[in-house]
């Protein structure tokens, strides 16, 4: 059978997790390391293969197939039913290549970053399981499936985020994410259970609008989703639907103002933090939206600006607040909240009031949304791994106990300005055409919101090269670095950097060009949301805007932060004390939480539930269970077993009945 590999790239993550799980810690580090890493390094093997295969073969009217190898019914419930199995389509494929590329890397990188830890068995068994649990996600074929791996995607990070359990700090940020993405997933779970009631189907099958289905011999074959039901239902009940799914997605994405968990995931360990921020969970809000796209435009295109909205202002708090982080990893971590929202907000672009529900204009942002999903996960990959490196070498996540490090970590430092230079946008890197398009997008939308994200793409190469400055440039800590001299990683951590690097410029190099001169190919196109390719045409007058604003503000970071002493930024935090400190603190947000849950939710809310369930409903219980006790302790007399009272008793009711019916 075609693709009958695929189910391999399911099946060797889960057997990795199974045997690190159970017989993990009776094995050498060593060895566990090689059965975590050889299994994800066979399953990005099928992942490319998969692509190739894919991408290279032939087109229905230049559309590109939806394929399902397998799929079997699990549970039936009448007309529902629940299935498992595996669809391939556009963008399910390029996720393969993501998630399997990214922690193909991660796995390698632990090699090094995690040497000697406690745990470390239990670490790779935890990495298998999450990897596994993002690739059931993103091949699943119907929306019940894909809850169950975004539920599995959510255990495994409440694991790793705390894999340090014994520091409070680690176990507290676990836990605040779980609560916080449950919370979330309740009303992605409400919105499944609405959209399957009214439609009679949990299938996204129609995703493709015409595409060609080809399924695996044995299979199940989808029921098409009822589109008169769906709209004798109600036009409120598929947006409404549509918007508690995406709630769920915003609470996975860290979307305002659910994204408070996030900044505090950097407990766990580094390589942690690029798996959930490069390649998966963070993403997986972004993926549903996708996946569910052509139920947004034929059902609810109007309900988009929601996500365009809640998009913009999280990209603009989530940059504002990486300004002001000393912590290089919550700069990173705010940043991977910016970027998501910016792939939101392309999403959202994507029906700018066109008729044509596959016009070109309208496929741009869905284009760009998930081809800056491809180019941010491997330089953001590339940024998180280089922070574990420098953290590896000076012990400190701090940047005032770093400066000047470029001269003790030359592969680490050019890796690093690479990726600052992809993720500000800078031509022949990465990240300047995905963001351009994404912009693009968002002019056609509305010149609003595009001059909006244009200046939040400055603000974004402002404050990267804050933090690239910060950590290489500027006056060494010699103090800090008395008792060790920093150095460069080991060989397991510098080549993921080096590999990511190179993706980041060949893709980056490959799909300007070919914007610029009209190349055809894998990077120099992306899948649009009809399954069709969307060839890179770059908006001269907004690429050299978005440009030349991008390198005014890396001047702009380079004048302030450069130089050994800052007095510039001294004297701006001397001006804006209120605010800087504001930005720092995230501009009080988590402080807003607890007030809301503790003061507001469990002391207005809470409370009065609990003393209706103690004193009613425990109450009402408690009374029909004690008068049941003492009706039975007032008639238990009548069964004393003595023959005489018994005697009394029918003679007595004998004479008793006789008088009733002589009187009757």
């Amino acid at each position: 059978m075609e693709y009958s590999y695929s189910i391999f790239i399911l099946l060797l993550p889960l057997f990795s997790f199974i045997i690190l799980g159970l017989a993990g810690m009776k094995m050498s580090h060593k060895l566990a390391g090689y059965i975590g890493t050889c299994s994800l390094g066979i399953v990005t093997i099928l992942s490319y293969l998969c692509a190739f295969q894919y991408f290279g073969a032939d087109r229905v009217n230049d559309i590109y197939p939806t394929i399902v190898p397998y799929n079997f019914t699990w549970l039936p419930l009448g007309s529902l039913h629940f299935d498992l199995g595996i669809l391939l389509d556009p963008i399910s494929v390029v996720m393969l290549i993501v998630i399997s590329t990214v922690s193909l890397m991660v796995h390698i990188y632990s090699f090094g970053y995690m040497h000697g830890e406690k745990g470390f068995q239990r670490y790779y068994a935890f990495l298998s399981l999450f990897t596994m649990s993002m690739l059931g996600l993103v091949l699943a074929t119907n929306i019940f499936q894909m809850y169950m791996f975004w539920e599995l995607v959510g255990v495994s990070s409440y694991l790793l985020i705390g894999f340090y359990y014994p520091l409070k700090p680690a176990i507290a940020a676990s836990k605040k994410a779980f609560i916080v993405t449950r919370f979330a997933d309740m009303f992605f779970l409400i919105g499944i259970l609405m959209f399957g009631y009214f439609t009679h189907s949990f299938s996204f099958n129609f995703a493709g609008h015409g595409a060609e289905v080809i399924m695996g011999e044995g299979t199940t074959p989808f029921i098409m989703a009822d589109y008169g039901r769906a709209i004798t239902a109600g036009a409120m009940i598929i947006p409404t639907a549509l918007t508690l799914m995406f709630i769920g997605g915003a609470g996975k994405s860290a979307m305002f103002p659910l994204h408070i968990w996030l900044p505090d995931a950097m407990e766990g360990p580094t390589p942690v933090s690029a798996l959930i921020h490069a390649a998966t969970m963070v993403v997986a809000g972004v993926f549903q939206i996708a996946r569910m796209f052509p139920l947004w435009m034929a059902f609810a295109p109007h309900t988009l600006s929601i996500v365009v909205w809640v998009g913009v202002f999280t990209a603009f708090y989530a940059a504002a607040v990486a300004c002001a982080q000393s912590d290089i990893k919550r700069v990173l971590a705010f940043s991977t909240i910016s970027q998501i929202a910016f792939m939101m907000v392309a999403l959202g672009v994507s029906m700018p009031g066109h008729e044509a529900l596959y016009d070109d204009h309208a496929q741009l942002g869905y284009m760009a949304g998930m081809f800056h999903l491809f180019t941010h996960a491997m330089f953001k990959a590339c940024l998180f791994l280089g922070a574990g490196c420098i953290i590896h070498a000076v012990h400190s996540n701090e940047m005032a106990l770093m400066g000047g490090l470029r001269k003790y970590m030359p592969v680490t430092h050019i890796t690093f300005l690479i990726s600052c230079l992809a993720i500000a946008g800078i031509p022949f890197f990465s990240g300047f055409s995905s963001k351009d398009e994404i912009i693009t997008a968002c002019f056609q939308y509305s010149p609003v919101v595009g001059w909006i994200m244009t200046g939040i793409a400055a603000m974004t190469a402002f404050y990267m090269f804050r933090l690239y400055y910060g950590i290489f440039w500027g006056t060494e800590n010699k103090e800090a670095h008395a008792h060790h001299t920093p150095h460069e990683a080991p060989l397991s951590m510098t080549i993921p950097l080096i590999v990511l690097c190179v993706i980041t410029v060949g893709v980056g190099i490959y799909s300007t060009l070919g914007g610029f001169l009209g190349w055809e190919g894998s990077f120099g196109s992306f899948v649009s949301a009809s399954g069709k390719d969307y060839i890179i045409h770059f908006d001269t007058q907004i690429a050299l805007t978005s440009t030349v604003i991008a390198i005014l503000s890396i001047c702009l970071a380079t004048y302030i932060y450069k130089g050994e002493s800052q007095p510039i930024a001294d004297r701006l935090y001397k001006t804006f004390p209120k605010l800087h400190r504001a930005a720092y603190k995230r501009f009080y947000q988590d402080e807003i939480w607890q007030y809301v849950t503790h003061r507001i939710i469990f002391r207005c809310v809470s409370t009065p539930i609990a003393w209706f369930d103690r004193h009613i409903v425990d109450g009402t219980f408690n009374f029909l269970a004690w008068g049941a006790n003492e009706a039975g302790e007032s008639i238990r007399p009548w069964q004393s077993g003595d023959v005489r009272q018994y005697a009394v008793w029918f003679l007595t009711g004998t004479v008793a009945l006789t008088l009733i019916l002589l009187c009757i």
